[in-house]
């Protein structure tokens, strides 16, 4: 069964490269959209879809990327970019670049728990310290660690976007101990991680797609969110939310993927350049993402009018103790090694 799918896979990646330069522009959600993905040229065409908004770090910064690959590619390779999950969600994205119909993503890496278990580590609330830590962690072993998960998987990461801070919004009132969660109904990601984490303060985790949030908000299928500030006032949850608190508890990525298949049939020299162009993405984005998250925090109490709380250090301790049962637990599932690994990078 394998051998077939990964013919099928082999036919599927032939086709869409053919195909994408081909394609019209009907998945387009906008005027801005439509000059940022219109369609390329070049002897390779790599489509990239993302889940975020135009305004969002991502976006901006992934637009450069893609003028400098064509740029320096001399008309070899030609990117398009979809933005606003106009190409489906992160799992479907995902899935669709493991098949090879899509040449590229950056989902959530709480979603990639499907082809790695593993992967859930990186939702431990308070698994680093701060973002830095983060971040030398994912370009070091971390990274390196995953990445070989991955390639197992028929997949390439160029890299590790930041996806900001998770921070909590809520219209049941502020948070300010573990306990003011119990009983809200809280959106979370299709991460087991996740689910764990608003069980074991004794929320009600109700797994939904990130394109669904904002009506599931608006009609009360859920009470609350958890997301970067800057993706929250992006996305204008604060017309349907009352309360932000801002406590750090994820420091969240989003892998640069892409179809294994798709980059091994590369030029080595064209390799290198979308290797060494997603360093730069990276960084760019990283540095425009922190910012972004810092003027966010004051334009949702400002603009959006949410009544806001930032947990001080002892707080967030309050919330890590109330779930060393799940520390407990995954360190046996994940292995305490991963978990040193993990934590190497916090001293």
């Amino acid at each position: 069964m394998k051998k077939v799918l990964r013919l099928l896979t082999v036919f599927l990646i032939a086709i869409a490269i053919t195909a994408c330069g081909n394609k019209g522009n009907s998945n387009k959600t906008s005027d801005a959209a439509a000059n940022d993905t219109k369609s390329a040229s070049g002897d390779v065409i790599i489509k990239i879809g993302h889940v975020e908004p135009e305004s969002r770090s991502t976006h901006k910064a992934i637009l450069n990327f893609k003028k400098n690959v064509e740029e320096k590619s001399n008309g070899k390779i030609g990117i398009e970019i979809y933005p606003n999950g106009s190409l489906g969600g992160d799992v479907q994205m995902t899935e669709s670049v493991a098949m090879g119909t899509l040449q590229s993503t950056l989902p959530s890496t709480s979603v990639l728990t499907t082809y790695s278990e593993e992967f859930g580590i990186l939702d431990m609330p308070y698994l680093f310290l701060n973002s830095e830590a983060a971040f030398k962690a994912l370009d070091g072993e971390v990274g390196e660690y995953f990445n070989k998960k991955l390639e197992e998987q028929g997949i390439h990461c160029l890299g590790y976007a930041y996806n900001g801070p998770r921070s909590t919004t809520t219209n049941s009132g502020p948070i300010e101990k573990p306990e003011d969660l119990k009983g809200v109904k809280m959106r979370v990601m299709e991460s087991p991680i996740f689910i764990d984490f608003y069980k074991t303060i004794g929320a009600n985790p109700t797994p939904m797609s990130f394109t669904e949030l904002y009506t599931g908000l608006q009609q009360g299928t859920v009470d609350a969110q958890e997301n970067p500030p800057s993706l929250t006032f992006a996305n204008k949850f604060y017309e349907v939310q009352k309360y932000q608190t801002i406590d750090e508890h994820v420091h969240n990525f989003l892998p640069f993927l892409i179809n294994k298949n798709v980059f091994d049939s590369l030029d080595k020299d064209m390799q290198d350049l979308l290797e060494s162009e997603a360093k730069v993405f990276v960084a760019e984005q990283r540095e425009m993402e922190l910012k972004d998250n810092e003027k966010a925090i004051k334009d949702l109490e400002q603009e959006g009018k949410l009544i806001t709380n930032i947990l001080n250090d002892d707080q967030k301790s309050e919330f890590k103790k109330a779930i060393q049962p799940m520390y407990d637990k995954y360190q046996k599932q994940f292995g305490q090694e991963l978990f040193g690994l993990c934590e190497k990078y916090n001293k």
